[in-house]
């Protein structure tokens, strides 16, 4: 059995979010159940929002990471408006995807910062290498000497 913190499992997380992305984007509307008005910008937000963070939770490189799903955001309406699918292109659905991917990167950066303070392993202080002019005794704090 497939460990669902591995990083293997990770990666099919986000193959199968991928996976669903498209078919969700791309499935004829007489394929989609009746929903109510708005509901449609929601799932855009939420669809691309897993997206990010299963990506993340993936470690593929943030920065690569980002900039793909900012370019599939508004890619994928046009393609909806240029494919034979019977879907049209709709600005606010990108809007919608593009803060999808912001919530997440933001929640992914609370998260962070939140567990950061509980790992002892990295709730240490990091002090510069370099002396900093201002406050000359903080960066001379690992070797122990003050000036």
């Amino acid at each position: 059995m497939l460990d669902p913190f591995s990083p293997r499992a990770h990666r099919a997380l986000f193959v199968l979010s991928c996976v669903a992305s498209l078919v969700i984007l791309f499935t004829p509307p007489a394929g989609v159940p009746d929903s109510p008005p708005g509901t449609d910008k929601l799932v855009h937000l939420v669809l691309f929002a897993v997206l990010t963070l299963t990506g993340r939770a993936a470690r593929i490189d943030r920065r690569l990471l980002l900039v793909c799903l900012v370019c599939y955001a508004p890619l994928s309406e046009v393609s909806q408006q240029l494919l034979p699918v019977d879907r049209d292109a709709d600005a606010m659905d990108a809007i919608a995807d593009l803060c999808g991917i912001a919530v997440a990167q933001a929640l992914v950066v609370l998260f962070r910062r939140i567990t950061r303070g509980t790992d002892p392993q990295n709730s240490h202080v990091r002090v510069s290498k370099h002396r900093s002019r201002s406050q000359p005794h903080l960066a001379n704090r690992e070797t122990g000497s003050r000036e």
